[in-house]
């Protein structure tokens, strides 16, 4: 166990608030190359920075970063306590998507464990998927797995889906299948810094909520990121 881990699973008996596990897929491909790449970086550190800014947020949100351009664990869960900060993401690679949404979920299923032995309680998971592309340098066979696997953590209320596109070439239909019962929204232009302070206020309201709550999403806050 590293040393970063090893404050993580610490955290969890030192602050026993109940936890909203949040774990970002992100594209981060060669085509992300540029403007968008510089633009989802600041769209991540406005998220980090709206989380610390919120008392509640800040000792209940645990945030993982995955990215594929090759599937990289670049932050396991943690509150902003342990990891104040983003990592920086950059862009290569081929888009191999299957491989990581498994990365993340197995993330996720090792956290929860650990949030069960530490006797912490938590909210429902968000995973929230983007990409400007469609699956390509991955294995196929790990794809249809992990969309299943999705599906069936969507339909027994294990997880909640935000599938997002960028730019024209996102693959809408792939997004689709890894979100049922919602539609995927495309972002408009590069409002990625939009979409993250929405995703911020979205969390601050999960984490004023008790368990096992539904809470309703800010649909009329979405129209301001993404195309309806």
């Amino acid at each position: 166990m590293n040393e970063l881990m090893k404050i993580g699973v610490e955290d969890l008996f030192d602050n026993p608030t109940p936890r909203v596990p949040v774990a970002l897929c992100l594209d981060c491909s060669g085509s992300m190359n540029g403007e968008p790449i510089n633009e989802l970086n600041e769209g991540v550190k406005t998220f980090y920075q709206a989380i610390d800014e919120d008392e509640i947020a800040r000792f209940s949100a645990e945030i993982c970063i995955v990215t594929f351009g090759p599937a990289e664990l670049e932050a396991d869960f943690a509150t902003l306590d342990v990891r104040p900060q983003p990592p920086i993401l950059s862009a290569s690679g081929n888009t191999p998507m299957g491989e990581a949404v498994k990365l993340s979920l197995d993330s996720l299923e090792r956290r929860k464990e650990l949030y069960k032995e530490s006797g912490v309680d938590y909210y429902q998971p968000w995973l929230v998927l983007m990409t400007d592309g469609k699956p390509y340098g991955g294995s196929l066979e790990l794809l249809n797995q992990q969309v299943n696997r999705v599906t069936r953590m969507v339909e027994s209320r294990k997880l909640t889906v935000f599938p997002i596109g960028i730019g024209s070439e996102a693959d809408m239909g792939t997004l689709q299948r890894f979100s049922p019962g919602r539609s995927p929204l495309r972002l408009q232009g590069l409002k990625f810094s939009e979409f993250f302070s929405w995703l911020s206020k979205s969390v601050s309201r999960v984490s004023q909520s008790t368990p096992g709550d539904k809470v309703a999403l800010d649909f009329e806050g979405i129209r301001g990121w993404a195309e309806l």
